[in-house]
């Protein structure tokens, strides 16, 4: 199933979540009317004092109330912005010295839904800020941090007229100045409690549902400062007055989106947030500057006072500040050392992995000169502290009813990129999943998902996509014997699973991001030798999405997970954070980024790499998750064996007297998971690719083709894996025995989840993975791609060329008219798929169709029409057959006489 198309707005959210990146405004628009929440009275709606509404402006001159007259018996808490509360009520002071200077204020979700992106815990935007008085309002507004120009300058005064910044929230002054200090109060309750962070926005695309703020509903729950931060938790009541009503017919082509489900009434629900207002670093860190060759999340802007430059665009790298507390020591401890808190609500059975996991970053710093950079802390029980403070970076454990990412997100000064905050969120969704594909105690909640390549890059899917990694190879490793559910080795497996994980995470919040190149640097030899990956894991670095290592039936046992750092994550790490001279560092950083080039081990790629080129698939199959070794292609042979193995052994196991079949059944589906990731990355090979992150004198281009040998070995995989007509054959009676679970049945009924179907189909399941591989393989881009590859690749000869793919294809998926064999319905299915593309290519081409690929398929399906008509006379086809050869002549046959439709005409 695809995930719902998101607006720019939500998908810039959500980027900023899921890498870290701070958005210099927050988009804004007027709010809708308060709908009463369900059954409560309709009354008028208080005053918006959101951007865009009436209010926002200047309030009317109305003589504030004195000071002490406020605050009149209110406790006071002094800190960066002094805070007096009293019963419900809490004013912030503002001094003078306040007001027109830069703070960073960071969102973070505190209670959520479990469902549907809404997750306690979920770090949202942050901004630089400042607070601005205009007659008797205060304004907090989001600094313009896109564009910067020197101090003074006439281009910093031109940019200050050009660029806009934004309106976050305003709220009437509620004191005229103190007498002394002339600070003036702000309550919070009416500035603060508006939509921020967006969350209607998000609300109606994840749901579909026009939920609107009800301000009378939501409360300010706590307000607490510090010296360096003032926070503030929000509970925000959302509703809606009535839930859409379902359509009288379904339509498939349109399912409508479930309304939230884990509330008792989906017309009402609560969401909180955190409002951290911090200082800023007094003295800005020194930052260091990115480099395309090294994988960090980065804080960008445009100098437009760099006039000499082509490009004016400047990227930081998000690191930590990072100094020693003696400079002149080869190891010393840092001045400010990065402290993870795991938060209290972790599992203690969990902790030790998810500490390991974090501790294990100390082998880099070291390697730098530092020791004990890397700390783990215990949120004791007794602990009064909010893990949501800006002060903290946490490990956070949360809670959801339809399995959910470990995200790893940081906020940075937008100034430097020096990283302020970081919060990991870890499910309990795969680590309790490590359970029950051990003790068969529930099915999983998304067995009918089937991957797409790289996944949605808004998030790190690394723990939700890595459940089903580990549960195909438990249900493998079982089966075999190899592995008894419980026994230790069960559990230092689930050990494993969860430190690698947390290692994962922890890195993307010292800076780094995704590496999925990492997976291609050690043979398939070297990752069969127990000796080899204990010493090496599995991968060139931590950062990419490694599946486990399982072998071949047979074959020795090498390690499954890997264990800790790559070689890649050192080397990231010195770039980053290793000490350097000012006088030199620019040639140091060009020093250590030049050797990607030329240590295979720290081969790089990242997200945008893995779906770059258009096309479903994208179009370097270097850059992949879910695959291991040099030859990745090698790699999905041995996936689509290990899945043959597992149908195999399902297909011939006897359950116990009062067993369940819902074991059978997910694990039957999990092995069509495994072979989605193993053939749909196979087609990145077609008219692939392989793109490098080097720069001039590196030796290598930056664009180099497939070669044709792996191109036409990619094709034969398909067709012999994917499109070929003994691929799939089960046992009748097996494919009998894999009943939907009749209990979860009847609950995703109730709460209204998509329609759970209650036998398993093969046949739409298979055509899912068709579809999904000619999507790619007989896409215009591909075609493009195949073309423009004779052109820059040096054996132009021997090219790959685009009359292969389509022959090859075409005579695999016909490949009964001439054998004569009968066509079975799931051959048919994809007979007809194909036969859609063709005909849809002769009648109305789109405007990005090569012209060879048009003349192409008209010479193809000139020949594929021939075919039919003489595989009319052979009888012994049943008459579902005879009936489908006819319609596709027919079809064909239309197609070819009708007049062409050229897209844009």
């Amino acid at each position: 199933m695809k995930p719902a198309p998101r607006t720019p707005y939500v998908l810039r959210a959500a980027l900023a979540v899921a890498f870290g990146t701070s958005l210099a405004a927050f988009a804004q628009t007027p709010p809708a009317p308060t709908p009463p929440a369900p059954g409560a009275p309709v009354t008028p709606s208080p005053a918006a004092t959101t951007p865009g509404s009436p209010a926002a402006g200047p309030a009317a001159a109305a003589a504030p109330r004195p000071f002490k007259d406020v605050i009149k018996d209110a406790k006071e808490s002094k800190g960066f912005f002094t805070l007096w509360q009293k019963d419900d009520k809490v004013w912030f002071e503002v001094k003078p010295d306040q007001l027109d200077k830069p703070f960073f204020l960071s969102i973070i979700q505190t209670n959520g839904l479990g469902d549907g992106r809404f997750f306690g815990g979920l770090m949202g935007p942050s901004a630089m800020v400042h607070l601005k008085k205009v007659g008797n309002q205060m304004q907090l507004i989001a600094n313009n941090n896109r564009f910067r120009a020197d101090a003074k300058s006439p281009t910093e005064m031109a940019m200050k007229t050009s660029f806009s910044e934004s309106l976050i929230a305003s709220g009437a002054v509620a004191s005229a100045p103190h007498p002394e200090t002339k600070a003036v109060l702000v309550e919070a309750n009416a500035m603060l409690l508006i939509d921020i962070a967006g969350a209607a926005t998000t609300l109606e695309t994840v749901y579909r549902i026009p939920y609107a703020l009800d301000s009378r509903n939501s409360s300010l729950a706590k307000a607490e400062t510090s010296d360096t931060a003032t926070g503030f938790n929000t509970s925000l009541h959302f509703s809606v007055a009535k839930l859409p009503a379902p359509p009288l017919v379904p339509n498939p082509a349109s399912p409508q989106v479930p309304p939230p489900r884990n509330v008792p009434d989906a017309r009402s629900l609560f969401l909180g947030y955190r409002l951290n207002f911090a200082q800023l670093p007094a003295v800005p860190m020194k930052p260091r500057v990115a480099d395309e060759r090294v994988g960090y999340f980065t804080t960008g802007f445009q100098n437009l006072s760099e006039e000499a430059k082509l490009n004016n665009n400047v990227h930081y790298v998000n690191r930590w500040r990072l100094e020693k507390k003696d400079p002149s020591a080869a190891l010393s401890e840092p001045v400010k050392p990065i402290v993870y808190w795991l938060d209290k609500n972790i599992p203690v059975k969990h902790r030790q992995a998810i500490i390991d996991g974090i501790l294990v970053w100390n082998d880099a710093f070291e390697r730098i000169g530092f020791k004990n950079a890397v700390q783990a802390k215990v949120q004791p029980d007794d602990a009064t502290f909010d893990t949501a403070d800006i002060n903290y970076a946490t490990v956070r454990w949360y809670l959801t009813s339809d399995g959910g990412p470990a995200i790893g997100p940081s906020h940075a000064d937008p100034r430097t990129g020096e990283i302020v905050d970081a919060d990991i969120m870890f499910t309990d969704s795969f680590t309790r999943g490590g359970r029950r594909f051990i003790v068969e105690d529930a099915p999983r909640a998304h067995e009918a998902h089937l991957p797409i390549l790289g996944g949605n890059a808004n998030f790190c899917h690394f723990a939700n996509e890595s459940h089903s990694e580990a549960e195909f190879a438990m249900d493998i490793l079982e089966a075999r014997g190899d592995l008894d559910p419980t026994s230790p080795e069960a559990d230092k497996f689930v050990y494993d699973y969860v430190k690698e994980v947390m290692t994962h995470e922890v890195g993307h919040t010292l800076g780094l991001r995704h590496n999925f190149r990492s997976s291609t640097v050690f043979t398939a030899a070297q990752l069969k030798d127990p000796a080899f990956t204990k010493k090496n894991g599995v991968v060139g670095s931590v950062m990419d999405y490694p599946p486990f290592n399982i072998p071949l039936k047979g074959e020795p046992k090498p390690d499954y997970v890997h264990p800790g750092l790559g070689p890649y994550d050192y080397w990231a790490i010195e770039y980053a954070y290793k000490p350097l001279d000012p006088a030199t560092e620019k040639e140091e950083l060009e020093k250590i980024a030049a050797r990607g080039a030329k240590e295979t081990w720290l081969a790089y790629g990242t997200d945008e790499d893995s779906f770059i080129g258009g096309s479903p698939q994208g179009m370097d199959p270097t850059v992949n998750v879910w695959d291991l070794t040099d030859d990745p292609l090698g790699y999905y042979k041995k996936r689509l064996e290990l899945s043959r193995e597992l149908w195999a052994r399902l297909q011939s196991k006897e359950l116990a007297p009062g067993e369940s079949y819902d074991g059978l059944r997910r694990s039957f589906l999990a092995g069509f998971q495994q072979m989605g990731r193993g053939m749909l990355p196979v087609t990145k090979y077609i008219g692939g690719v392989v793109q490098l992150r080097d720069r001039a004198g590196s030796g290598r281009l930056p664009f180099t083709p497939v070669p044709a040998s792996q191109q036409r070995e990619a094709l034969k995989v398909l067709n012999d894996g994917l499109f070929s007509v003994d691929s799939f054959k089960f046992k009748p009676e097996f494919l009998a025995s894999l009943p939907h679970s009749r209990l979860d049945y009847f609950d995703q009924l109730v709460r209204g989840n998509i329609t759970p179907q209650p036998m398993v189909s093969v046949p739409n399941t298979v055509l899912g993975l068709q579809r999904t591989a000619l999507d790619q393989v007989m896409s215009d881009v591909v075609a493009t791609r195949i073309s423009d590859s004779q052109v820059i690749s040096k054996d132009g000869t021997n090219a790959f060329r685009l009359s292969e793919l389509y022959d090859s294809l075409q005579a695999s998926i016909w490949s009964e008219l001439k054998s004569g064999k009968e066509i079975t319905p799931m051959r048919r299915n994809l007979q007809r798929e194909h036969l859609r593309r063709v005909a849809g290519s002769l009648v109305r081409p789109a405007g990005s169709q090569p012209a060879d690929a048009r003349s192409l398929m008209r010479m193809n399906a000139q020949q594929l029409a021939a075919e039919l008509r003489a595989s009319q006379a052979k009888p012994a086809y049943s008459k579902e057959t005879r009936a489908h050869l006819a319609e596709s002549l027919n079809t064909l046959d239309e197609a070819l006489k009708a007049p062409l439709q050229r897209a844009g005409v």
